[in-house]
């Protein structure tokens, strides 16, 4: 595992079974300079153990630079329960994960990911308390989703500013991969500001909801990312940018939901060559985990958390002026910024330790 290509010096990786449940899962922590590493758990059918592996390593990485960049108290860190789980077996192995989340005292706090819901998260909590995502009363709390779509849909609007030139996303025609409970969201949120959509997703029933609702345009799951359209908005599993891909989008801006957009480093350069705005996905799909903290930390006054997820909107204008700027890629530009911030925080504790030793 030290040696494999996305581990990006992780605090702890831990594998666990469960042989009562049949729970087999994968938590890794990326950092808790900031904090309690704050990331969701996600159920998922993976071809094997070390495409689950490197899903759980570059997830919590992309969590540790999400926090940063929201101004959370909290590290990095998410977890892959590997499927399939039969439904006669979910709520023995959801225990158990909870279990298993007990046991890391509190270093890495769960909540909803994909193809895991708040009644799952609800059973976890039955079994440790370092869970969110339960319950939205006395504020924001819940199914994080929405909050997600909704930083998503502001990241848009301020790519619409800057990079296309438009006043609002009305008129403009955006294809959304993906339309579960983010792309879902989102297409609420575009449907209702006048967007014009084209939809794809593996569940055809979705798709349906999407076009009988909004008037959407389907398209193929494999292609709806090279749709003539504005914008394009991945918003299912990641790795959809690829190098071929973006060197045939016909999109002017990418801007989704989905973790773990880009393949690789060259896809954000070819973006960038291209001329596509690219609003790095880290960046902007922040809203989820803002509320997951807030519900966490007990400060989920849903007029905070709606204000705090505004501020993506000024975030992402930083990042594409400070592209602009350097003449640097959009993905290097989040990257160099979250590192700054949890650098810094990892040489306060570490001069923290230092003092303590010396008072010792």
């Amino acid at each position: 595992m030290f040696e494999h290509e996305s581990f990006d010096q992780h605090e702890r990786v831990v594998h666990v079974h469960d042989a009562a449940s049949g729970l087999r899962a994968i938590i890794a922590i990326h950092s808790t300079a900031l904090g309690p590493a704050g990331g969701g758990c996600r159920l998922w059918t993976y071809n094997d153990s070390a495409e689950a592996l490197k899903d759980a390593l570059r997830l919590s990485r992309g969590m540790s630079c999400k926090n940063a960049l929201a101004g959370l108290k909290m590290g990095g860190g998410k977890a892959v329960i590997l499927g399939p789980v039969p439904d006669d077996r979910r709520r023995d192995v959801f225990e158990a994960f909870g279990d298993a989340v007990n046991d890391l005292c509190g270093a890495y706090v769960t909540a909803e990911d994909v193809g895991v819901s708040v009644n799952d998260m609800q059973v976890v909590a039955s079994y440790t308390d370092f869970v969110s995502g339960l319950s939205g009363a006395g504020g924001a709390g819940g199914d994080p989703s929405p909050f997600t779509a909704r930083g998503v849909r502001l990241a848009m609007e301020a790519v619409a500013s800057r990079s296309l030139g438009a006043s609002s996303l009305e008129g403009l025609k955006v294809a959304v991969q993906g339309v579960g409970g983010v792309g879902g969201n989102l297409c609420r949120e575009l449907g209702e500001r006048g967007a014009t959509l084209v939809v794809a997703d593996i569940n055809t029933s979705r798709v349906e909801a999407v076009c009988d609702t909004y008037g959407a345009e389907r398209a193929d799951v494999d292609t709806v990312l090279l749709s003539d359209v504005d914008i394009v908005a991945p918003c299912a599993l990641g790795g959809a940018l690829t190098e071929e891909t973006v060197s045939k989008l016909r999109a002017k801006a990418v801007v989704g939901g989905a973790n773990n957009q880009l393949a690789t480093l060259k896809a954000g350069e070819i973006l960038f060559d291209r001329q596509i705005a690219y609003a790095p996905d880290y960046l902007v799909n922040a809203g989820g985990i803002i509320m997951v903290a807030a519900e966490y930390f007990r400060t989920n006054a849903s007029d905070r958390v709606h204000a705090d997820v505004e501020k993506i909107y000024d975030r992402t204008l930083n990042v594409l002026d400070r592209s602009n700027e350097s003449q640097t890629p959009t993905n290097i530009i989040a990257d160099a910024m979250a590192y700054d911030i949890i650098g810094k925080a990892r040489r306060e504790d570490a001069e923290h330790r230092s003092e303590r030793r010396v008072v010792g």
